[in-house]
């Protein structure tokens, strides 16, 4: 037996047992000759002490840090002056015996020490020994059994869906796979089971989930990653209210299992009223400072600047903070905006009087703002004026969010949870030139008779502190409106059948009315472990370039192995020859 006890479990009532324990060494520190070496595991912290006329006195001089050992030995209880407000920190241990199990080299660094992400990457089963980092996986753990259990209870079956599938271009860039057995030919790793699920609710399993890793090849930032866990989910004869009250409910369940207590109530906000308040559809209304339309109070202005947006249908917005502003920070805000793409922001500040820039040009519109808002000393006012309100809004959001960040970290505290629903069912693509489909071409529109641009879709995203935790959508499944969405996307019925043929086939077999969702589990857990990035709750995650640096994949191959693919290596990426069947 190599162990009786584990390292974070012995208290004051095993005072006087013979136990064994193993672990790895966290720390040694010699004191007057007695050894004290805490001893960790993945449970907890343990202190042992080795007194010189100990039997195991000899063996304790040569060991180091991060070495594996087990020991034998007698809880005893500390003295009070040395007791600890830890699980195991009114005993330790009075060793007899140490066999050392596995010697260590002195390591990269030690775990938890602050050393770079590629170090900590590189060697990252030296960054799992850190406790914070086994706590995130934990929290992983305990989220995915709840949610398990959840969807267990509610009579959903989990079935797991292929890998290697056909590709099909609507959305993110895939990952190839290329077939060996059919030359020429590629799979592509799922950027989600959607269609999979879709046809499991055909095939009449009306409650479907899945723990579904998905592959995008995309760029890549602290909430992405190239390879990543959603839980998806499918219902059959469960219109949208249905599934938000449940998967609402879910949501509750699953951070309660880590002590997170969500709102009672998720708020609703939609899509519009979601970018007129805070210039986002993924909205942290933690910080306040929701923008406003202050068109109004300036449509008597001479200003010219701001005259020429109104009079040609555009609009003034802003919002309202309390930061200290000065010319300088101004003009670093402005910058900001203009990259944006905005022409630049205006600003005024209560003080004794109203102070700004443009005071002498834009008084009497300020101070109609002032009044109406019932505005108090200290308080700044931002606003832009544009004729496009989605740039607009999109720029003062961006700005709202980075100044929450930099000046409210306070506001942080807390879960704000709400649903965004009428998303857009279409946005314009410049580099395709043409309209596609916002969520994906299966999402069931509203009404179809509308002008495109007009369109709103049975989509909904939930959004737990400004980050999108699922998104989902009632699927389409009558066939003709599925023809005529393609035929809206610009896909001609060849180019439908080629792409999604099987799935256009199933349509035409009994298709009971359907919707579902996906949670971005990486996301979900971030928020409860309160990391920024989602690399900080995956075991081994990759860079933002895509790479491992653990095992250092992507690599290259060996040309044996490219030859029985018919692929060859050239400069600037890779192409295919050509082959027949």
């Amino acid at each position: 037996m190599y162990r009786t006890h584990n390292c974070g479990e012995l208290t004051i009532k095993n005072k006087g047992e013979k136990v064994v324990l193993a672990g790895w060494i966290e720390r040694i520190r010699d004191l007057g000759g007695i050894k004290f070496i805490i001893l960790r595991d993945r449970y907890g912290k343990t202190q042992l002490v080795v007194s010189p006329n100990s039997s195991a006195y000899k063996v304790s001089q040569e060991l180091g840090r991060e070495w594996v050992i087990q020991v034998k030995g007698k809880v005893l209880e500390r003295p009070n002056e040395t007791k600890t407000d830890t699980p195991t920190g009114e005993i330790e241990i009075d060793v007899e015996e140490i066999n050392v199990l596995s010697k260590a080299e002195i390591p990269p660094f030690y775990p938890g020490e602050k050393v770079s992400e590629d170090l900590r990457l590189k060697y990252r089963y030296i960054d799992l020994r850190n406790g914070e980092m086994q706590s995130n996986l934990i929290i992983r753990h305990k989220m995915a059994q709840t949610a398990r259990n959840f969807l267990n209870e509610h009579g959903f079956v989990e079935i797991e869906t292929p890998y290697l599938t056909k590709s099909t271009p609507e959305g993110a860039r895939d990952f190839l796979v290329p077939s060996r057995l059919q030359m020429g030919k590629f799979y592509a790793l799922p950027q989600s089971p959607q269609l999979f699920k879709q046809l499991l609710m055909v095939s009449g399993f009306d409650r479907y989930y899945q723990f579904a890793r998905c592959f995008r090849d995309e760029d890549l930032r602290a909430d992405r990653q190239p390879e990543f866990t959603q839980i998806d989910i499918e219902m059959s004869f469960m219109e949208m209210e249905d599934i938000l009250c449940l998967m609402e409910n879910f949501a509750r369940e699953v951070f309660k299992s880590v002590g997170i207590r969500l709102p009672e109530k998720f708020d609703r906000l939609t899509y519009d009223e979601a970018m007129d308040k805070y210039g986002s559809d993924k909205p942290d209304r933690r910080y306040g400072m929701e923008l406003v339309d202050f068109t109004e109070y300036f449509k008597e202005t001479d200003f010219r600047v701001i005259k020429n947006v109104i009079e040609n249908g555009g609009y003034v917005k802003g919002f309202i903070t309390s930061i200290p502003i000065s010319r300088k920070i101004a003009s670093e805000f402005e910058e900001y905006v203009k990259q944006l793409g905005l022409g630049g922001l205006l600003w005024f500040k209560v003080e004794d009087k109203i102070v700004s820039p443009t005071a002498k040009f834009l008084l009497k519109n300020y101070e109609k703002i002032v009044e109406k808002f019932k505005l108090k000393k200290e308080q700044v006012v931002l606003l832009a004026a544009y004729d496009d309100k989605e740039v607009l809004n999109g720029a003062l959001g961006s700005l709202r969010l980075k100044i929450g960040k930099e000046y409210f970290k306070e506001l942080e505290e807390g879960y704000d949870a709400l649903w965004i629903f009428d998303f857009p069912f279409l946005e314009w693509d410049d580099e395709e030139n043409r309209y596609v489909a916002r969520h994906h071409p299966f999402t069931m529109p509203k009404n179809l008779e509308q002008k495109l641009d007009e369109i709103k879709a049975y989509a909904y995203d939930m959004i737990i502190n400004g980050m999108e935790v699922g998104g989902g959508s009632i699927r389409i499944h009558d066939s003709d409106i599925q023809k005529k969405v393609f035929e809206i996307i610009g896909l001609t019925e060849e180019e439908a059948n080629e792409k999604f043929g099987f799935f256009l086939n199933a349509l035409n077999f009994g298709v009971p009315p359907h919707g579902g969702i996906a949670f971005g589990f990486d996301r979900m857990v971030s928020i409860a472990a309160g990391v920024n990035s989602i690399r900080d709750v995956i075991a081994f995650p990759k860079t933002t370039s895509g790479t491992c640096q653990l095992t250092g994949a992507p690599s290259f191959v060996e040309e044996k192995q490219l030859k029985e693919l018919s692929i060859e290596i050239h400069k600037g990426g890779i192409e295919n020859e050509e082959h027949e069947g």
